[in-house]
């Protein structure tokens, strides 16, 4: 959207784990993010996140994103967003989304009574993979603690992604290439020809992935906001993963705009 005025906007952030289109990795594997996003007023942005997983086995940054994108006002309640992003993973990096180092994508937004949005995005690098998602969301505001000055409000959204699965073919690989450096049996012991070969042919799949819903609840200043989220994921029948039950994460984040 246009702004009156360039910003920056500073944010940090917790997660209780790593979530890639609904989907995670065998480990569980929370982490922290910090971001600054430079937005100028015609719409354009860039961006950029540093990560760090909080587990036992990583010391150092465990991957940097940088990206830019347009959001374009097409009429009074429609929108357009363009993005690019690269992610720059360390060497036998644990996140479900190793192979798509990179991502294009595009979104039109619709506010109603809701807010639709439908988006596209294609993710590549040493897999390629296409994503799409139709999600809608609702912004409740719940009241104030300071006279109007601020604003607490919950916006629940719902959302479906379907897909290729082309990059669970690598972190197959990678993750028992890691087991195998630490003596730990692969994940699919006894099986792992078969198993990869029926992963190589789903992946090839743009078949349903996942079910996401998500209820953020947020308290906003005129330049701060803080936020808590749950959010439920359940995976379609044809979504590689390791476990086909619902999946919950939670989330807490801050945000400082100049």
């Amino acid at each position: 959207m246009e702004t009156t005025k360039t910003t920056l906007t500073l944010g940090a952030l917790y997660n209780s784990n790593a979530s890639y289109y609904g989907q995670t990795s065998k480990e569980k594997l929370p982490y922290f993010l910090a971001n600054a996003t430079l937005r100028f007023k015609s719409g354009i942005y860039l961006t950029t996140s540093v990560y760090k997983l909080l587990d036992k086995t990583s010391s150092t940054v465990s991957a940097i994103n940088a990206g830019a994108g347009m959001d374009i006002r097409t009429g009074k309640k429609t929108s357009i967003g363009l993005a690019f992003s690269h992610t720059f993973f360390p060497d036998n990096s644990p996140f479900l989304q190793i192979a798509n180092a990179s991502n294009a994508g595009a979104s039109f937004t619709y506010n109603h009574w809701l807010t639709t949005t439908i988006g596209g995005d294609y993710a590549f690098g040493k897999q390629n993979d296409y994503f799409a998602s139709l999600s809608n969301s609702k912004y409740i505001v719940l009241g104030s603690l300071a006279k109007g000055k601020d604003v607490i409000s919950i916006t629940p959204a719902i959302e479906i992604t379907i897909g290729t699965q082309h990059f669970y073919e690598t972190y197959i690989t990678e993750k028992n290439y890691r087991d195998s450096l630490l003596g730990i049996i692969p994940i699919f012991p006894g099986g792992q020809e078969t198993e990869q070969t029926t992963v190589t042919r789903k992946s090839t799949s743009f078949s349903l992935l996942s079910y996401n819903l998500a209820v953020p609840v947020a308290y906003s200043r005129s330049r701060y906001m803080i936020e808590a989220a749950y959010q439920v994921s359940v995976l379609a029948n044809d979504a590689q993963a390791f476990t086909d039950k619902p999946m919950s994460f939670f989330t807490c984040s801050f945000y400082y705009q100049f």
